[in-house]
């Protein structure tokens, strides 16, 4: 006879099954969740608040080092450590809500730029002797401006500190005698009268002729010479000579007879900077000037926060390993707007999983590329699927009150460790672009807000800003009518 199993016995035998299914299931998920561990923790970004905040010394961050027919200049946020336009110990910074309230000054002048395009579009088509009279505020955007670059100018060459834009054509500075106004600048104020190659444009030139689809303002005459007006969205103005000079990027890089704005009256927030480099699409962008050596071919990296720098390059060349990775979408013309550059974006990702928004939301208002705008501009409806998603990776965070506009914002200290999810844009050409963390949230000492915004109306334009841009390598190969991403061009 078989003899009856105790009940002790039952129990260990019992618990050495637990104890086998157990190991056996710990083993199967040690052998098959690596792949799916890794591939989650990729989808989430682990970091301090305080790495957000900028430090007090500036740490050179240049990663990709380009070799060939280039030029690179180096890249500095105008108030971190690394520039010297900041503002004195007595004059602090401008807060997240001024920069907020002068952003949503561009984002206005460039949605109304667009609006005002396409009713002149329209008259023009419905009615062939209808005329246009261009208001002095033309709507051009200026923003807050916050990546500047450093050019010489003249016979003997004199330096100067010019904000770098896409979003405008045309490239002017400060110029004594300043006959009307001139405002405050770190450096000193140009003086063409100690330049040895310095020369004033004439009215009837064909380059003056050209003065118009750069500012959007139609020249005027002094003395047979030619006079710039550009007017931005937010009140800010410039005036003056258009003239040509030489300008010097590097000791080997020099090119006479470039063509600028001498501005002897220029007013609005300015702050520093000794006037504006237009990057946009137009004749008389810096990128258009100098393409007989570089092509119309530039790319720049914004670094992660203001104590590192940046770079702005001109040229293809030899590329290094962020080159090799570069993922190119088209860019798109647009009539109505023919000096910004447009993309295609299709869709968003949050922790790795797409959102449910119809293409639509994305094509009926179009997107554009923009270094000036600091935080991207989403349609309504996709602001909101970002927004929900966002939210619901984030719950063991406190949601707090909003901040400067921003809806979604979590309290922190600076050492709070966030465990955020990853968010990425896809466009045209199922490219994926990963936003580095530092453009998924913005900080102060108390507060951690998601550094995106939503458009009143879906058919604002969608904008994608430079917050969202930081340390990817962005390429514009205008010639070849695409644009480039490239991870981790800078820190």
């Amino acid at each position: 006879m078989m003899a009856t199993p105790t009940a002790s016995s039952i129990t260990i035998s019992c618990l050495f099954c637990v104890s086998l299914f157990l190991l056996l299931c710990s083993s199967k998920n040690d052998a098959l969740g690596d792949g799916e561990r890794k591939a989650m923790q990729s989808h989430f970004h682990t970091f301090q608040v305080n790495s957000l905040l900028p430090a007090s010394v500036c740490s050179p961050s240049i990663k990709d080092k380009r070799k060939g027919r280039t030029v690179s200049l180096k890249v500095v946020h105008k108030y971190g450590p690394c520039s010297h336009l900041r503002p004195e110990k007595t004059s602090a910074p401008p807060t997240l809500t001024e920069i907020l309230t002068r952003d949503q000054s561009r984002v206005n002048s460039i949605q109304s730029r667009l609006r005002q395009n396409s009713l002149e579009k329209d008259s023009s088509s419905s009615n062939s002797k209808a005329t246009t009279t261009i208001p002095a505020k033309s709507g051009i955007p200026i923003g807050s401006f916050n990546y500047i670059v450093t050019v010489g100018l003249g016979t003997p060459k004199k330096q100067l500190s010019l904000v770098f834009d896409t979003g405008s054509a045309f490239v002017w500075t400060q110029c004594k005698p300043c006959t009307v106004f001139c405002y405050k600048q770190k450096q000193p104020i140009f003086d063409p009268s100690h330049s040895a190659t310095y020369k004033n444009i004439t009215c009837t030139s064909r380059q003056c002729s050209q003065l118009s689809s750069s500012t959007s303002t139609t020249p005027s005459c002094s003395t047979n010479t030619c006079v710039y007006g550009i007017g931005y969205g937010d009140g800010s103005t410039s005036f003056g000579f258009f003239a040509s000079e030489t300008l010097t990027l590097t000791p080997s890089d020099v090119f006479p007879n470039f063509l600028f704005g001498c501005g002897e009256n220029n007013k609005g927030k300015f702050d520093g900077e000794a006037g504006l480099i237009g990057l946009g699409r137009s004749r008389l962008s810096l990128v258009s000037q100098i393409s007989s050596k570089y092509g119309n071919y530039f790319s720049y990296c914004l670094p992660s926060t203001p104590s590192y720098t940046g770079s702005l390059t001109f040229g293809k060349g030899g590329r290094s390993s962020a080159g090799s990775s570069l993922q190119f979408t088209p860019l798109l013309s647009k009539s109505k707007d023919p000096s910004s550059y447009y993309v295609d974006i299709i869709g968003i990702k949050v922790g790795g999983k797409t959102l449910s928004i119809s293409q639509s939301v994305f094509k009926t208002p179009g997107s554009i590329i923009d270094s000036g705008t600091a935080i991207t501009r989403l349609p309504p409806a996709a602001y909101d699927a970002l927004k929900t998603a966002f939210r619901q990776h984030m719950t063991q965070y406190r949601l707090g009150k909003p901040v400067s506009g921003f809806d979604t914002c979590y309290r922190v200290k600076k050492n709070t460790t966030l465990k955020i999810p990853s968010i990425s844009f896809v466009f045209s050409g199922n490219i994926e672009v990963a936003i580095d963390y530092s453009g998924i949230l913005l900080a102060d000492s108390s507060n951690a807000c998601l550094a995106f915004l939503g458009n009143s109306n879906s058919s604002d334009l969608l904008i994608f800003g430079n917050a969202q841009q930081k340390t990817l390598d962005v390429v514009y190969d205008v010639a070849g009518g695409k644009l480039g991403f490239g991870r981790r061009g800078c820190s």
